[in-house]
């Protein structure tokens, strides 16, 4: 064409316009998280019904659509990046991370093939490398990124299932706790499991699987014709951080010829410290793992793991050939990401993690856990001190769940006033916590998993919850 539209294609002035025009909201948006509120959602459905328009026809400046973005779009959500986040599993969203997906868009380079880029290919590997160091698995072990935990336990439930099962697979049996976390569930039925299929284990009075329990069911699933064929086991559960008795449940799995997975999302990256390390013992025996470096590395959301101790089933499991795809010889070292996950298109996940590793070891991240550990105990002794305050579930890692108790109340009445108590300690908005049903009754949950939650905050956090339950009391 004669007469091309450039539009697209920005000059360097403008893309430093651009870039500038962004950074100086983005920084004073940073600087001010301690000061932002932990959640503001009020008025936020009509804010968000105020958005909807058509497809736009004509641009608009820049910086009107930041100002947008800035003032009135972003505030009006959980303030997940802020150090008063301590509902569900916090994410971290270091800035390190930031820098390296602006690197890793405005080069966008085709990550699915080894071949589209080596060196960058490499330094994913590397990444995954360290992962398995952390775990503890052989030299022989491989893996990937992924888009988080719900799609790395998708891809250790299908590559279980392609290793320990035949290509008629319906009989096979899955088993998991009932503090496991629901993709784990979904993913065998996007497997293509009958939901009858996964067996739901009880667990013990410290949230943790009963071995005994998943023995027996195993033993009868056997004597009835189905084929047990993997074992979920938790490395910090979603609801209180319970870690199984991982080394058991590798005994058991390893006698009954079972894949075992560990879900270490939240709590895998505690290994890096001792008292993780304890807890965890047996971890590094299992088949696949589950890791969330947007939780315990606290980098942005959309970047998780899943490791294999056998390097090659990932690629048995999800490996496809087409014509238009160049082939790839055996060398391990030269990893085709496409052939190891669903994904054939795939960006460059592995720089905002290799980034900040490399800025600073892995020490700041280990003292940022042990901190995180610490101050999880020093909010439970306070708590402890309460009068009324039942804690219903200890920390094993960086969760503690508790509630608020009354003699004489009936089990819906105790629900409604925590409901009640969580609801005043939210409002004051200087920490946003979140509460679950655990053992039949609602409990109020903090987890402290920011690299910005400090102890101040947790001070704060102590403040509101007693203001909370002094006026229930009045």
């Amino acid at each position: 064409m004669e007469n091309p539209d450039l539009t697209l294609e920005l000059s360097s002035e403008a893309m430093q316009q651009l870039v500038a025009q962004a950074v100086e909201r983005i920084i004073p948006h940073v600087a001010s998280l301690p000061q932002q509120p932990s959640a503001d959602a009020e008025g936020a459905l009509e804010m968000a019904r105020m958005l909807k328009e058509p497809l736009p026809q004509q641009g608009q400046p820049a910086a009107e659509l930041l100002d947008l973005l800035f003032t009135h779009v972003i505030p009006k959500s959980f303030n997940t990046a802020g150090p008063g986040y301590l509902a569900y599993i916090p994410g971290g969203g270091i800035f390190h991370s930031a820098v390296a997906d602006l690197v890793t868009d405005a080069v966008n380079r085709y990550m699915g093939l080894w071949l589209a880029a080596p060196g960058l290919a490499q330094l994913e590997a590397n990444v995954i490398r360290w992962f398995c160091e952390i775990v503890g698995f052989p030299a022989t072990a491989n893996g990937l990124l992924t888009t988080g935990g719900s799609l790395a336990n998708f891809s250790a439930v299908v590559t279980a299932r392609r290793e320990r099962l035949p290509e008629q697979f319906l009989s096979g049996m899955l088993y998991a706790s009932d503090q496991t976390h629901h993709s784990v569930k979904k993913a065998a039925l996007l497997a293509g499991f009958p939901e009858g299929n996964v067996r739901v284990i009880p667990t013990d009075d410290r949230c943790r699987i009963r071995v005994d329990a998943l023995a027996q069911a195993i033993t009868a699933d056997r004597a009835a014709g189905c084929s047990p064929f993997l074992i979920v086991g938790n490395a910090g559960s979603t609801n209180t951080g319970a870690v199984d008795d991982l080394a058991a449940l590798a005994d058991l799995a390893q006698r009954e010829d079972c894949w075992f997975h560990v879900d270490a999302a939240y709590g895998g990256f505690f290994l890096l410290t001792a008292q993780g390390k304890t807890l965890m013992r047996g971890l590094e025996r299992a088949d696949s793992v589950t890791l969330d470096p947007h939780k315990g590395l606290f980098l942005p959301y959309g970047t998780g793991s899943l490791l294999m101790r056998d390097g090659g089933a990932l690629k048995r499991a999800h490996g496809v050939g087409a014509s238009y795809l160049p082939s790839t010889d055996d060398d391990p070292d030269l990893m085709d990401f496409s052939q190891m996950s669903p994904e054939l298109s795939r960006g460059f996940r592995g720089l905002r993690v290799w980034l900040p590793l490399k800025m600073h070891g892995i020490g700041p991240f280990q003292r940022n856990l042990e901190e995180k550990l610490a101050l999880t105990q020093w909010a439970t002794e306070e708590l402890r001190k309460m009068l009324g305050i039942e804690i219903v579930a200890e920390p094993q890692l960086s969760i503690v769940a508790f509630r608020l108790v009354r003699s004489g109340m009936s089990p819906e009445a105790l629900d409604q006033l925590n409901r009640d108590v969580l609801r005043r300690i939210n409002a004051r908005k200087r920490v946003y916590l979140s509460g679950t049903m655990l053992r039949q009754q609602f409990v109020i949950r903090i987890c402290v998993l920011s690299f910005r939650t400090h102890l101040d905050r947790m001070q704060l956090a102590i403040e509101d919850i007693r203001e909370a339950i002094a006026a229930i009391a009045r």
